[in-house]
């Protein structure tokens, strides 16, 4: 499932390199550009969440999923999707309950230092909680049920650490994945590709670690 706010140029790309056998889900949320055109001519489904925030189109695409194994990815071009497989058996062999990605920049620059100092420190806020993770990475797979039944509420950019907490408090295991991070396809992150949207994120998740 990709969450997408204006994102045909990376979209065609990222849709090819997704396992071909994949049902694929896009939640367009609320784009501008012909971003579900282009996800439907490369054979996605495609569901509009028009209330902005990355946690409600998340919920969305959650909501409207038919199968029990749910992958989430941005559908920026900035993470290798070549590791969802893996992430995948993972869960499915039961060796994790949520197999979640960890970043490493493949190029100098990637990742600006303002996003990569607020994800560092709210990931140790997490381990304190006794979750071991690393990054709070926009790619992970769990299976759709389990994730629905956690019930999670933030519907901006909190949606993916209240996930977190909310799955270690229920005493789930977690596998962390390295994934390659790489420079997105066109425009600039809405997150971190300005200090606003970094704070913006920020303060909606340290919000939920007080």
């Amino acid at each position: 499932m990709l969450p997408c706010l204006d994102e045909e140029e990376a979209l065609p790309a990222v849709l090819k390199r997704l396992p071909a056998d994949w049902p694929v889900l896009v939640v367009d949320n609320g784009s501008t550009d012909a971003t579900a055109d282009v996800a439907r001519a490369h054979g996605a489904r495609v569901v509009v969440e028009p209330r902005r925030g990355y946690g409600a189109a998340v919920h969305t695409g959650l909501v409207n999923a038919e199968a029990d194994l749910v992958a989430f990815l941005d559908g920026d071009g900035s993470l290798d999707p070549d590791v969802l497989p893996g992430m995948a058996e993972t869960v499915m062999d039961g060796r994790a309950d949520m197999a979640v990605g960890r970043r490493i920049p493949d190029t100098a620059g990637v990742w600006p230092w303002h996003a990569r100092a607020a994800n560092s420190v709210i990931a140790a806020m997490l381990r304190g909680k006794g979750v071991p993770v690393h990054d709070i990475a926009p790619i992970r797979v769990a299976h759709r049920k389990a994730l629905i039944d956690l019930q999670i509420e933030d519907r901006a950019f909190g949606y993916p650490l209240e996930l977190l907490i909310k799955a270690g408090a229920a005493g789930w295991t977690f596998d962390e994945i390295p994934v390659a991070y790489s420079r997105r396809a066109g425009g600039r992150s809405k997150v971190s590709g300005s200090v606003k949207g970094t704070f913006r994120a920020a303060r909606d998740m340290t919000g939920l670690l007080r």
